[in-house]
């Protein structure tokens, strides 16, 4: 028997749940990154709506948005938005993992994209670590720092695993256990 995991959830879910957002508090502090956003799929259509109208009060009237197509499977070239059109560009030189708003009277802001896959604790570090006011790191970087990060974790959690699953036995440096066999025996000198 086959199962399908779906990693993303369907368009009704972004559209009922507020967007899931972190930013960087207003200070005079400049970074690379003005927060980050979690979406629930990978459907722009879907998801911008929500964020925009998120972002309206503190930011404006968001009018454009441009996004690397490599993390959507669609990217559409306009997206309704509260009776208006919200222009959506792509450009495959833009960060993957970042989403650039523009607005005609206010500015830019930039936002990593954390992928609706994500950990919610991996989610949450990397949001914390995109709203860090004065940062210097970019989206990718980020992006790559959370993969190790998850790595160690990973590779922790399995190590115990083993160590659970073999009564606590010896470890070689290698990673192997180390039978009763290949410890010193005490009539050979070993105390």
């Amino acid at each position: 028997m086959t199962t399908t995991l779906e990693w993303t959830a369907p368009r009704d879910l972004a559209a009922e749940f507020p967007a899931r957002l972190s930013l960087t508090p207003k200070t005079t502090l400049a970074g690379r990154l003005d927060g980050a956003w979690w979406p629930y799929s990978r459907d722009l259509e879907g998801e911008l709506p929500p964020l925009v109208a998120a972002l309206e009060e503190p930011w404006g009237r968001i009018t454009r948005v441009t996004v690397n197509p490599a993390r959507w499977p669609v990217v559409p070239h306009t997206v309704p938005v509260d009776g208006r059109k919200l222009h959506v560009g792509w450009f495959t030189e833009q960060d993957p993992d970042k989403l650039i708003l523009l607005s005609y009277t206010v500015g830019r802001w930039d936002l990593l994209v954390i992928p609706p896959e994500t950990v919610p604790a991996a989610a949450a570090r990397l949001m914390v670590a995109a709203a860090i006011p004065g940062s210097v790191l970019t989206a990718g970087v980020l992006m790559t720092n959370e993969a190790v990060i998850g790595r160690g974790i990973r590779d922790a959690l399995r190590r115990e695993a083993i160590w659970e699953g073999e009564g606590g036995a010896c470890m070689s440096p290698f990673g192997s256990p180390i039978g009763r066999s290949a410890l010193p025996l005490p009539e050979n000198g070993w105390r």
